[in-house]
């Protein structure tokens, strides 16, 4: 990878963690590796006072961070494949077994994010952008 790619990508999961940090959520965990397999962004989502909200005691979020300095190669959400999917989910596996977690509630988030000129980022957050079986 690039220096300048990893630069982006650096910058981008900085962005994500700012914003996923200025909505309440608590980051618990970033650049977790095993083995090959990676997560950018390992989230606890605190539980909310409304009837939607999925548990109780929060959510563990597996948040994977695509950054663009524009869109001349597509949306930075598009870059993920059903392959990419796969391997986040074999890391997120992972990172509950190691905590004894398996069972925690979790899902999978996108956040998108694109750098901009002269203008501040804009950042796109997908909840259960996708589900694995």
């Amino acid at each position: 990878m690039s220096r300048r790619r990893k630069d982006v990508g650096n910058r981008g999961e900085d962005i994500a963690a700012a914003y996923l940090e200025s909505i309440g959520y608590r980051i618990l965990h970033r650049n977790y590796r095993f083995g090959r397999l990676e997560l950018d962004l390992v989230c606890c989502e605190p539980p909310g006072n409304d009837l939607n909200t999925i548990s109780r005691q929060g959510e563990i979020v597996f948040a994977e961070v695509k950054t663009r300095s524009g869109l001349r190669f597509g949306r930075p959400e598009e870059a993920i494949s059903e392959t990419k999917q796969r391997r986040i989910a074999q890391a997120a596996q992972a990172w509950l077994r190691e905590r004894s977690m398996e069972q925690a509630p979790c899902r999978f988030d996108v956040i998108a994010v694109v750098l901009q000129k002269n203008a501040d980022p804009i950042v796109t957050h997908f909840k259960q952008a996708f589900w694995i079986s």
